[in-house]
């Protein structure tokens, strides 16, 4: 009976073992991936692409270009029609480089805080490369990126730990940004305005 014992013993010494180990690479993978950000692809040619981004101008092309994509994310947009069609109605439409000249940040640390918005990429997140620098515990290194495609604003998460979420709803895609629409960040939430 002694023996049975002792294995059951091994068997459950191994197995908490096991789970302890785990529990260490999980935790140093999510550092490695807040330290260090995650990896990037660039765009496809809009050119090349189909749906909505064919539709593009040459000058969205080289904007597409210039802004790296997350590993595993693909250029489609995530909303569907309907959805897209009553945040639309229900703010003041999509942010494009005619209307969204500025960020305003309306909760959180920096609250109060206007940005002017270029024409060119802007991160988020905690790091000091970001162009917008949030320090927050719930906002990752890079967290996001604003950039547009084509004319149109879109938001971007960058595999945050927290996520990014627009006009309520998470991104797990790039999603075209709402005007007046809330962007959450971590604690932060901020605007495009004109």
């Amino acid at each position: 009976m002694s023996d049975v014992s002792e294995l059951t013993l091994l068997l459950l010494r191994i197995g908490f073992l096991l789970i302890l180990w785990f529990f260490v690479f999980a935790v140093i993978y999510s550092l490695r991936a807040d330290l260090f950000g995650v990896r990037v692809r660039k765009l496809p040619d809009a050119g090349a692409a189909s749906g909505p981004v064919r539709a593009a101008a040459p000058a969205a092309a080289t904007a597409a270009t210039a802004a790296p994509l997350v590993a595993g994310t693909g250029p489609t947009l995530a909303t569907s029609p309907t959805s897209a069609a009553r945040a639309s109605a229900k703010k003041g439409g999509k942010a494009t480089s005619e209307n969204a000249h500025r960020i305003v940040i309306t909760s959180g640390p920096k609250a109060g805080l206007e940005l002017t918005l270029g024409t060119e990429p802007l991160t988020i997140g905690r790091s000091s490369e970001s162009g917008l620098v949030i320090r927050d515990d719930y906002t990752s290194s890079h967290h996001a990126r604003l950039l547009l495609w084509g004319e149109q604003w879109m938001i971007q998460d960058l595999d945050s730990t927290n996520g990014t979420w627009h006009d309520g709803d998470r991104v797990s895609s790039p999603v075209p940004v709402l005007l007046g629409a809330p962007i959450k960040v971590g604690a932060t939430t901020f605007e495009l305005r004109d």
